[in-house]
């Protein structure tokens, strides 16, 4: 239907005409001053009233209010959409790199979980051990990056190079603030290395004593794993002991303070400490020296936990030093305090006798280092067992008490050996009545060995020649 005339004096009443007229669709205004209303469908409003009137420009629709309210909410929704989008695309590139940073960082951090055995102990336990030390101790014990170790070594180099182990080579370090460390650097080719340095972290981590070397943190970087300690200026006990310049600097009581502060630690380790721990590689290059002389042990990779109801374990996995290992160790494979007690008898003696239990070599050419001891103890020869630096000593009784502790400590049967607890009673009360020794673990060297031997010379004695025999399992 076309537009229809209507009269009005103004826009206003054609409007409200419009809207009391449920047929009216549209409206306009002629410019007769008439109000022009349309009751058909908005098809083509020009055929509708073309050639019938002049109408103006502005034409007038009716449409539903519900269909406004949309429109103006669609146009809201557009406004909004337009003003977030730019906003969540740039939030997701921010969180694209932090998360990036994060899982790069991350990476770092478990690459020792990716690369050693499933037992490994992982970061998040290290930096929870970190975290109670430094509560309970207030240690600082840290994860180093590579690029800090390898400029307080120097890039390690060999003029800061201190020793090579099963580990790796050691280097010693200074950190910025001037702090002096000792780095451990795993070798890629020890496959030792990579145990012990999972019970490096595992263990002496969760140890603290005065006597045992103190663990600063550890760097993990790729295939770069490395171990970094508090610095001992004076290196290890070996260092002095066999070492022909250097053994007078101990003297009888600077002997008996490392003896005792050996004792001490392993007493902590086997009694007091947090963790029942046999250490199972006692000896003189493990034994670190500090600035006074002060013994610390230190290399815990083949040390142990043991349960509070456990006494002895067994291992089908026999690594250790050779001269330093219990029989029932060497040969069983069985381990339990009383092993460390051993090596810790066959370590007094070197430290009285200046000589290494591993090269010994004396004019009888059948007895080993131990049954050496033990004949000239027997014999009441203990003068020529001594260190010769030690012969001016006025403490004769006293080294000779200290062999007799250090052969009961080495005797055959475990059940005979003493407690580190029973040891250091002895040490330190002379008052107290020591038993006698039974004869020590491999006296006597094997026939094979000793068929191998050379003969004694015109004069009774033997050629220089040294004979060793084999590592069960190098170090």
């Amino acid at each position: 239907m076309p537009f229809q005339d209507g009269w009005g004096p103004d826009t206003k009443q054609c409007e409200a005409a419009c809207r009391q007229d449920c047929s009216c669709t549209a409206y306009a205004s002629a410019n007769e001053s008439k109000c022009l209303f349309l009751y058909s469908d908005l098809l083509n409003l020009h055929e509708d009233y073309s050639g019938v009137h002049h109408v103006d420009e502005d034409v007038f629709i009716k449409v539903a209010a519900s269909e406004l309210d949309g429109h103006k909410k669609k146009r809201k929704a557009l406004t909004v959409v337009a003003v977030m989008l730019p906003l969540l695309i740039f939030g997701l590139f921010i969180f694209y790199f932090w998360r990036r940073k994060q899982m790069e960082i991350a990476k770092r951090k478990e690459v020792l979980q990716l690369e050693l055995p499933t037992e490994i102990i992982a970061i998040s336990e290290f930096n929870s051990i970190n975290a109670s030390r430094k509560h309970q101790h207030g240690s600082d014990m840290q994860l180093f990056s590579f690029s800090t170790i390898a400029a307080a070594t120097n890039n390690f180099s060999m003029a800061n190079k201190l020793g090579e182990g099963g580990f790796g080579p050691v280097y010693m370090g200074k950190l910025y603030e001037g702090q002096e460390i000792a780095v451990k650097r795993l070798s890629r080719t020890s496959k030792q290395g990579l145990v012990e340095f999972t019970n490096e972290i595992k263990l002496i981590a969760k140890l603290q004593h005065k006597n045992l070397v103190r663990l600063l943190g550890c760097s993990i970087h790729g295939e770069e794993k490395m171990l970094i300690y508090e610095y001992m200026p004076n290196n290890s006990l070996d260092s002095f002991l066999f070492d022909v310049g250097k053994q007078r600097i101990l003297d009888w009581g600077r002997r008996v303070c490392i003896i005792e502060g050996i004792a001490r630690g392993l007493l902590y380790l086997h009694n007091y400490s947090r963790l029942r721990v046999i250490h199972r590689d006692l000896k003189a290059s493990n034994i670190l020296l500090d600035g006074e002389m002060n013994p610390k042990i230190s290399d815990f990779g083949m040390a142990r936990i043991f349960g509070l109801n456990e006494s002895v374990a067994c291992t089908g996995r026999i690594a250790g030093t050779r001269g330093y290992m219990s029989p029932e160790y060497a040969m069983k494979g069985l381990f339990s305090e009383k092993s460390d007690v051993f090596s810790f008898g066959v370590l007094l003696l070197e430290i009285i006798t200046g000589e290494r239990s591993t090269s010994f070599n004396r004019l009888d050419c059948s007895l080993n280092f131990l049954g050496y001891a033990w004949e000239m103890w027997k014999n009441d020869n203990v003068e020529l067992l001594m260190d010769p630096t030690l012969k001016d000593s006025t403490s004769a009784h006293s080294i000779k008490r200290y062999i007799q502790v250090a052969l009961l400590c080495v005797q055959e049967s475990a059940v005979d050996r003493p407690t580190m607890l029973g040891v250091m009673s002895m040490l330190r009360n002379e008052a107290a009545t020591l038993l006698n020794p039974r004869q020590p673990a491999f006296s006597y060297l094997s026939k094979e060995v000793e068929e191998n031997l050379p003969k004694k010379n015109s004069h009774g004695g033997c050629s220089a020649n040294i004979v060793t025999i084999s590592d069960l399992e190098p170090r």
